[in-house]
């Protein structure tokens, strides 16, 4: 009960004030369609390690890049009890064509209201355009953000995402 309402609590502070997440928070709690249709919401995960991360558009170059490495590196991920997901602005039908021009195998999820994009702290415009800032989340099995990456680099993130998972195995373990 106490963990619902610390869960609840962070989540209305987070989305009140576009906050950004910060590491040793309960990761805000969000209920989003994937590439299929399908609903998810974090509270799904739990019990795995979640690899979240935010992107401003689907099929640009960098969003391709980063997508496609998340893609080739889902045996080491699965490995690592790591579950990746992709979150952007685009609609379902968006997702639904990035995700099978790119072989996505894993979920990317529609944010259309923007909603979990401020819980997160990532939504940002240029002029009008809304889009979210590139950036991770690693959420551990307990529901716990325990690293944020503001600074993503598309080529190696996976690479550096997988470490960082490897480190944190570790010290959860101990």
């Amino acid at each position: 009960m106490v963990r619902r309402i610390v869960l609840l609590a962070s989540f209305i502070v987070a989305c009140l004030v576009n906050a950004a997440v910060t590491t040793g928070m309960l990761a805000p709690e969000f209920k989003l369609q994937d590439q299929h249709g399908n609903w998810h919401k974090l509270s799904d995960y739990r019990g795995k390690w979640v690899v979240l991360y935010f992107y401003p558009k689907d099929e640009t170059p960098g969003c391709t890049i980063e997508a496609r490495n998340f893609r080739d590196a889902q045996a080491e991920l699965a490995a690592l009890n790591a579950v990746v997901i992709g979150i952007s602005l685009d609609d379902v039908k968006s997702h639904a064509d990035f995700a099978k021009t790119e072989k996505l195998n894993f979920p990317i999820l529609a944010d259309v209201d923007q909603k979990a994009a401020k819980a997160y702290g990532v939504l940002t415009s240029l002029g009008p355009i809304k889009y979210t800032k590139r950036e991770t989340f690693i959420i551990d099995p307990a529901g716990n953000v325990v690293k944020h990456y503001a600074d993503v680099a598309p080529k190696r993130h996976a690479n550096e995402v997988i470490q960082d998972l490897k480190k944190l195995s570790v010290e959860l373990a101990n």
